[in-house]
């Protein structure tokens, strides 16, 4: 009998750093041979362009786009075939990366690994939930029991998301202090008891180690119970690491046994609630970046976009502009890898979105035509 190929589902909610996090774990994937599926919620694939940039010289990864809607979902005609193939190519494969949309859950993909078509050829690893820390801790995760609104559903999958989770990173923590990242670890502890292992990504980095190969879901695991030890030690300037590894065992271990989910339903709220849309606006003007971003901030701050990421062309470099915006949180980056862009293509992901509203006040704080 063939060995079981290991599975990690990256999951977390829309902005979290998932991509960026990934694209470190690749990076440094050492002699593994690993096949990588994202999903995004949208038309355009911004995110497997951007690791397929990254990527380009870096042999034995295989990506493969699961654009439109939510993988492993109803819907969803191409997820096991893929796997199929994976499966068939095994000698070239060690381990399947599947990075879900923000906002999926892993409950679909964990139980199509559990099916007759797949069941023979791969096997959980485990789940990872990255979170946006300085979200966690504004609040913004919290519900605010109104229904329906943006805050009530974003409350509800990020929830969700955690439960399901073996292991928490909690992400974009450079700029937090000690007291900061405890009371993030408390917060994720009282929504989240089950929750593994808790881990820290520094400059959205994660040893992969402490991401792939742990196991977690063979019968076979002996699993040792840890005593629950607190963040106590703030990473080096230097690497961004923790002094004292030991200190914390690579996690904050919750001395949890290995616990079984209990997927009931992998059913997402969006299919219940029409109220999540994604839609692409494109420009064949030229754009001026700080104009853009000011005008991005502005629509964030006046709809109820939760994320927004795209391409820009620009008249002063052949390469595009990337835009990645998490609220009113917009970043550009002047020096994109991706080339050859003809006209701006932008994805807005939000709750009860109004596009005509989005582009009209897009056109109108550029001064260009979006559509």
């Amino acid at each position: 009998m063939n060995a079981l190929i290991p599975v990690t589902i990256v999951t977390g909610f829309l902005g979290s750093g998932k991509t960026t996090l990934l694209s470190s774990l690749i990076k440094h994937k050492q002699d593994r041979r690993l096949a990588l599926l994202i999903n995004e919620f949208g038309e355009v694939a911004i995110d497997g362009a951007l690791i397929r940039d990254e990527l380009a010289h870096s042999p034995h990864v295989q990506i493969h786009d699961f654009p439109h809607g939510l993988i492993a979902y109803s819907d969803d005609e191409q997820f096991i075939p893929t796997l199929q193939a994976i499966a068939e190519r095994r000698a070239q494969v060690d381990h399947v990366l599947i990075e879900t949309s923000g906002l999926a859950l892993p409950t679909a993909i964990m139980e199509l690994l559990q099916t007759p078509e797949l069941a023979e050829s791969f096997i959980l690893d485990a789940t990872l939930a990255v979170v946006d820390t300085p979200l966690l801790l504004a609040d913004e995760f919290e519900g605010n029991q109104t229904q329906p609104s943006p805050q009530e559903a974003v409350a509800s999958l990020f929830e969700q998301q955690l439960e399901y989770a073996d292991v928490v990173v909690l992400n974009k923590i450079d700029l937090l202090d000690e007291e900061a990242l405890l009371r993030a670890e408390t917060r994720i502890r009282e929504r989240a008891p089950n929750v593994r292992f808790l881990e820290l990504a520094y400059r959205a980095k994660l040893d992969i180690r402490l991401a792939l190969g742990l196991r977690l879901h063979q019968s076979t695991l002996v699993t040792q119970q840890h005593r629950f030890t607190p963040l106590a030690s703030m990473p080096n300037a230097n690497t961004g690491v923790l002094d004292n590894q030991r200190l914390v065992d690579g996690h904050a271990h919750s001395g949890l046994a290995n616990h079984n989910h209990g997927l009931a339903t992998h059913k997402h709220f969006h299919e219940q609630d029409p109220g999540w849309l994604s839609f692409v606006l494109r420009s064949q003007d030229k754009q001026k970046p700080d104009v853009l971003k000011i005008a991005l901030t502005e629509v964030a701050k006046a709809e109820p976009v939760l994320r927004i990421k795209g391409f820009i062309p620009t008249d002063h470099s052949e390469n595009a502009i990337l835009v990645q915006g998490v609220r009113t949180r917009i970043v550009i980056s002047r020096t994109a890898a991706k080339t050859s862009v003809q006209n701006a293509e932008v994805v807005f992901i939000g709750y009860h979105l109004n596009r005509n509203k989005v582009a009209m006040r897009l056109s109108e704080l550029t001064a260009t035509q979006w559509q």
